[in-house]
């Protein structure tokens, strides 16, 4: 094998993993609610608002 088809081979694995790790770590969102709910963290949704 040679020195150029050995790069090649070692960037062509490197790029899907630099890509990956770049874009890890992006999971959280911000919820937002309809007016009149609130975001429930227990259940994960939105539920209507208690009001006193």
């Amino acid at each position: 094998m040679t020195l150029k088809t050995a790069l090649a081979a070692l960037t062509l694995t490197l790029v899907p993993a630099v890509g990956f790790a770049m874009c890890s770590g992006h999971e959280t969102q911000a919820q937002s609610c309809a007016e009149g709910s609130v975001w429930d963290a227990a259940s994960q949704s939105c539920v209507k608002q208690a009001t006193s």
